[in-house]
């Protein structure tokens, strides 16, 4: 049983039973996932996967964070919670994924699960949730707590091969990629602004037979480090934290600035140290940066950051990055931020307001949720949230649509731009077994 909702207050008939109890698992999470509707948030392969679907949060336009977040809020709480591990990712859970812009066609969702598992430091839980109104729910609400929990686990799926998928230039081919950074450095020189993100799609098509969970799953084991993610279609594997609220604290991670990793070691060593020294790279780091702590720091007490920016080593890559960590000040959760620094410097660019209607202009597609918020929230608020880079959409008819972009400041080359894409298409095209 699921139900709708496209802003608060909460609808009719959706308060929620939710109970969380420990158990004594080991395996991984992936498998138990379903293979057409994963929903997935993991790291080095701890997290939360979810099964079914309760209640589906639906917005749209310029107000879809806020009218979100002020729905959740509502259907937190008057919520029935009882969660015996209180842990982050415990207790009543939505997955999320918001559109980039507010004009997308993209719908914007939270989506509670009617399962969710998770392990975190070592241990692992179980969560069920139930409309109350529902037999479902009031057979939760009956059940002694712990009853029958093993038996709901899911049976861990086989090892399936990843799906083949061809996948093509979509509307901006190659060369119509390297005209629009041209044409954005050109304005970037005529003082219109200082940098903008202009990024390219791939498109290719599913077989309707084909599951998702042995894509995620290689995204898992090629990308560890990252926050790998599956909501609604979208899945990824996304290096960038946009902001992850814990009791009080806040913290983020700012990407900007790539370079190939070497050959060997000695060359890698050599592409990490041109990196952090490339005054192109820390410019456009720089900007990134000053964006973020501009957004979050009036929602802080304290916010600091990494003293000079690090190179980050990905399996395909290096970034540039700073991490961000504060206390929060102004009772602000995560979907607040979340709305406060979306979009950043590192997917937009600066001034924000302009950058936005150039790449618009310049790109000519709309992003969907690509480089959008994607993450989950709990009943308190807190979450962790990530941009979605690195990731494709894959839609009800087959269609995946992959994307990957490119800051580009006044002394971006745009051949040089080109590759970088392509770095950065890698990790979703070898998933989907290009």
């Amino acid at each position: 049983m699921s139900q709708h909702a496209a802003a608060s207050p909460a609808p009719a008939g959706s308060r929620l039973i939710v109970r969380t109890t420990a158990v004594d698992e080991t395996e991984p999470l992936i498998p138990r996932t379903d293979p057409r509707n994963p929903l997935v948030w993991l790291r080095r392969g701890e997290g939360v996967v979810g099964l079914g679907e309760v209640l589906r949060i639906e917005t749209s336009g310029e107000h879809r964070i806020e009218d979100a977040a002020a729905a959740w809020t509502s259907i937190a709480a008057s919520a029935d919670l009882d969660d015996r591990v209180g842990l982050p990712g415990t207790g009543l859970v939505a997955f999320g994924a918001f559109a980039f812009a507010a004009h997308s066609a993209a719908t914007s969702v939270l989506i509670v699960p009617e399962l969710v598992l998770g392990r975190r430091d070592g241990r692992s839980w179980i969560t069920r949730i139930a409309l109350a109104d529902s037999a479902e729910g009031q057979a939760l609400a009956d059940a002694t707590a712990g009853e029958e929990t093993a038996a709901l686990l899911p049976t861990p799926a086989p090892k399936r091969q990843v799906p083949r998928v061809a996948f093509a230039p979509g509307s901006m081919n190659p060369a119509g990629y390297e005209t629009a950074v041209a044409e954005a450095v050109r304005r970037i020189d005529a003082g219109e602004l200082e940098k903008v993100v202009l990024a390219r799609q791939l498109v290719g098509a599913l077989d309707e037979d084909a599951g998702l969970r042995a894509t995620i799953n290689r995204l898992a084991e090629d990308y560890p480090d990252t926050w790998v993610f599956a909501v609604d279609g979208l899945i990824g594997a996304s290096p960038e934290t946009l902001v992850r609220v814990d009791h009080g604290t806040v913290s983020a991670r700012v990407l900007a600035g790539t370079a190939p990793r070497g050959a060997g070691e000695a060359s890698d060593r050599d592409h990490a140290a041109q990196l952090a020294a490339s005054e192109k790279n820390l410019a456009e780091h720089a900007l990134a940066v000053a964006s973020a702590v501009q957004r979050l720091a009036p929602h802080t007490r304290r916010l600091d950051t990494s003293p000079e920016p690090f190179t980050l080593q990905l399996p395909n890559l290096w970034h540039l990055a700073t991490d961000l960590k504060g206390t929060l000040g102004d009772g602000s959760n995560s979907l607040d931020l979340v709305r406060a620094v979306h979009p950043t410097a590192a997917v937009a660019g600066t001034p924000r307001s302009v950058a936005l209607d150039v790449l618009a202009e310049l790109e000519g597609f709309d992003r969907g949720r690509y480089a959008g918020p994607v993450g989950w929230v709990d009943g308190a608020g807190d979450g962790e949230w990530a941009i979605a880079l690195r990731c494709a959409q894959v839609d009800g008819d087959g269609t995946v649509t992959a994307y990957a972009g490119c800051g580009i400041v006044h002394d971006s080359v745009p051949a040089e731009e080109l590759a970088e894409t392509e770095m950065k298409f890698r990790p979703i095209v070898e998933a989907f077994g290009g």
